[in-house]
């Protein structure tokens, strides 16, 4: 095999959490391991759940029923449990000193739950809930930013079987209405405001605007965090210290179906109604715990901690996974680089993090901020890096494992999304990794790159498909069911197509090339952005770059590239050639960028996707729709 940056240690391939079930089960090899996982989904479900431990109130009596067709598949029929009975129940019953949650201000305070205080204040607010007349499948929105109580609203809402709807603190009035009234959410818990970059962030307000006239929405749960005076509606507002200090810490938890709805995750879009995903408390419960067990190797005494919003796919995903290991999770509020470039860093040195997951985006921001920041701190306690949200260009993944990892962390590259509340792709530590690759299937996923015929190709770009159904995949879009078969099943008859690039190389290593919707077709010849990126990206000048294609009279598309530079000051004609040129010896002639526009800062949502969708619309001079998911919106103010 060519290429290759990381090879599992001893440690690993001996005492691994899946290293332990391979031996379990006789398997040999990570190849027959990924086979066996996806070709007998039926033995391999069966054999996860009874490893990971979980807990049922009632035993399923079938591993699933999909005789309505892949889409609409059931799993783990019959049976009854709750999230929260397997995430903080028994781990407060039994080992109630252990550290739940740390958490970080934008100041630099901090807070430790153990997982008998975070038990307490999850039986509290669960009772509030309920003596607000919450039932079981009533919608309960939780509008708030990182701080401790984001993560006992969510594990409240799942504990006496009302579902969740996370919704991105940074998001405006109009994009939570819509949300609220789409979920019809019959309490909306939020905060007067957070601190990011040492500045006084407003929510509340937005929270007032946003539940205008929503008739079905009846209380609101206001945290204090900021101190700033706000609006307050009686018999509407309720402060929560008041509310939890009014409700018992003893409260049962509500054994519900496996197919009970547990959350409400919203795709983040510019455009169109946002999709609701909805997500059960068997499946979602499984998969998570799966991926954070054998991808992720978490144990009882890691400190976990992923970079994310709780709006966002990743924050339910790191509070399930994390919790129901009985590790220790770690969450923050603010920005990655303040008050200092080195924040991440501190982050993981002061709190001996064992695992930390980050986009690529974010890792170039701070690459290009804090060079030398990252081989100063000491991170001894690292054990496993992550990544999502999308491709990686070579230059930023092995700064990331060389700077950060120490060469001695594997980056579990994920893929997947909010419709899975997991991934498609995964590597595991017991297997070897190339710069940038996702190494292979996630377990139990009979995932495959097909070509525009629907035949399985390797050596050449196609599309991500899924051909059998698993447990965590949304049980449809609320009150929208055809646009979720149009969206996954349209393409291919009972086949999931994801709408991703993906190729499959000669070694058998799986890479992403973005998405489909996202291709550039230059006189017939398709390119992904991250592979016109990742030629940008190489040249040391470059801090970060998005591609998107425009239209061409003559070749369809045309290619425009944006590129921050790392030096504002060393803008030249002769790099803009030195670009162009490094795009050519990457793609060939017919790619070369027709222009290239050099800017300060590239649009991303809070999770640091970039967004090539606005930027193409701002170009172009067209309507921009929604912007709300955009963190920086004044990036687009400033496009060449």
């Amino acid at each position: 095999m060519q290429n290759l940056i990381w090879q599992p240690s001893t440690e690993f391939l001996e005492n691994s959490n899946i290293a332990l079930f391979m031996k379990k089960h006789r398997i040999g090899s990570y190849k027959e391991l990924v086979r066996r996982s996806t070709e007998e989904i039926d033995w391999f479900w069966q054999a996860c759940v009874e490893d990971l431990g979980v807990e049922w109130s009632k035993p399923y009596a079938k591993l699933y029923d999909n005789s309505e067709g892949f889409a609409w598949t059931k799993w783990f029929v019959g049976g009854e449990l709750n999230i929260v009975a397997n995430c903080l129940d028994r781990h407060a019953a039994n080992s109630p000193e252990n550290l739940a949650l740390i958490w970080e201000g934008d100041d630099g305070q901090t807070k430790n739950f153990t997982y008998g205080q975070l038990n307490g204040q999850v039986k509290q607010l669960a009772n509030a809930l309920l003596g607000a007349g919450i039932k079981k499948g009533d919608a309960i929105g939780i509008y708030l930013p990182m701080i401790p109580e984001v993560v006992v609203s969510l594990l409240a809402c799942f504990k006496i079987g009302a579902v969740a709807m996370p919704v991105f603190s940074g998001f405006g009035p109009e994009a939570l209405r819509v949300r609220l009234e789409d979920s019809e959410a019959k309490i909306l818990i939020t905060a007067d405001g957070c601190f990011r970059r040492g500045k006084t962030i407003a929510i509340k307000p937005n929270a007032d605007q946003a539940i205008q006239n929503l008739k079905i929405l009846k209380m609101q749960i206001v945290v204090r965090r900021t101190g700033a005076e706000v609006a307050f509606k009686e018999g509407r507002d309720y402060w929560w210290e008041n509310v939890m200090q009014s409700h018992s810490a003893a409260c049962g938890t509500y054994p519900v179906d496996a197919e009970h709805p547990a959350m409400l995750l919203y795709t983040s879009g510019t455009t169109g109604k946002p999709k609701g995903c909805v997500h059960v408390h068997g499946g979602a419960l499984v998969n998570i715990a799966k991926e954070l067990k054998y991808a992720f190797d978490v144990k009882q005494g890691d400190r976990f901690c992923w970079l994310t919003d709780m709006g966002w796919m990743m924050g339910p995903w790191e509070v399930i996974g994390v919790l129901f290991q009985g590790a220790t999770l770690f969450i923050y509020e603010g920005a990655p680089d303040f008050p200092q470039p080195d924040r991440v860093w501190q982050m993981v040195k002061n709190h001996e993090l064992t695992h930390v997951g980050i986009s690529p985006t974010v890792i170039r921001l701070l690459k290009k901020f804090s060079e030398g920041f990252a081989t100063k701190c000491e991170m001894q306690h690292l054990r496993v890096l992550g990544s999502t949200g999308e491709p990686w260009d070579a230059d930023s993944y092995r700064w990331f494992f060389e700077n950060v990892g120490r060469r001695r962390c594997p980056i579990i590259n994920i893929s997947g999304g909010t419709e899975l509340v997991g991934c498609l792709l995964s590597p595991y530590p017991i297997a070897p990794l190339k710069p940038c690759t996702l190494q292979g299937p996630g377990l139990g996923m009979d995932v495959d790159v097909f070509n525009e015929a629907g035949q399985s190709v390797r050596g050449e770009v196609g599309y991500l498909v899924c051909k059998k159904p698993f447990p965590s995949m949304t049980r449809g879009f609320l009150k929208d069911r055809e646009r979720y078969l149009e969206t996954y099943f349209s393409k291919w008859p009972d086949v999931w197509c994801h709408g991703d690039w993906a190729t499959v190389d000669d070694d058998g290593f799986w890479f992403l090339l973005g998405r489909a919707d996202d291709t550039i077709k230059i006189a017939g010849k398709r390119v992904g952005p991250a592979e016109v990126e990742g030629a940008l990206n190489a040249h040391p000048e470059v801090s970060e770059s998005a591609a998107i294609g425009v239209p061409h009279a003559v070749k369809g598309e045309s290619l425009i590239c944006f590129v921050v530079l790392k030096n504002e000051t060393h803008f030249s004609e002769i790099l803009q050639n030195e670009l162009q040129e490094a795009v050519i010896k990457v793609l060939g002639k017919t790619m070369v960028p027709e222009k290239i526009c050099f800017v300060s800062a590239l649009p991303k949502t809070r999770s640091g996707k970039i967004v090539r969708s606005a930027l193409r619309k701002k170009y172009l001079g067209e309507p921009l729709g929604d912007t709300s998911s955009i963190e920086n919106p004044e990036a687009l103010d400033h496009l060449n």
